[in-house]
């Protein structure tokens, strides 16, 4: 499974705290979002790095990437959104805590 394969590679360069969520139900922009923490802005990048280098040559495509802030990379894989984050930025943004709230408009 690509999420899991994900998770595993960000895990297996040290990132902290990988969570995932399954946004298929919620009328969100992507189906999921995988969250992980990084020791500091360089290890962001490294990350980054590493999930370029492994995941491409097994097909999988990198639409969009935005790294012009090592404290917060995105990483937009169609039906996959990957958020990197420094610890700061993550309790700053709090994306998880309005992941976890998320519900459809009515």
């Amino acid at each position: 499974m690509r999420i899991a394969r994900i998770v595993a590679l960000l895990e297996e360069k040290k990132a902290e705290n990988v969570a995932t969520f399954d946004l298929r139900e919620q009328d969100y922009i992507t189906e999921h979002v995988v969250i992980a923490t990084a020791l500091a802005g360089k290890h962001a990048l490294a990350l980054l790095d590493h999930l370029k280098t492994t995941l491409k040559p097994l097909g999988e495509t990198f639409y969009a990437v935005d790294e012009s802030n090592e404290e917060w990379i995105i990483i937009d894989l169609g039906d996959i959104m990957v958020h990197i984050f420094t610890q700061n930025y993550r309790e700053r943004f709090d994306l998880d805590g309005f992941l976890k709230t998320y519900n459809k408009p009515h």
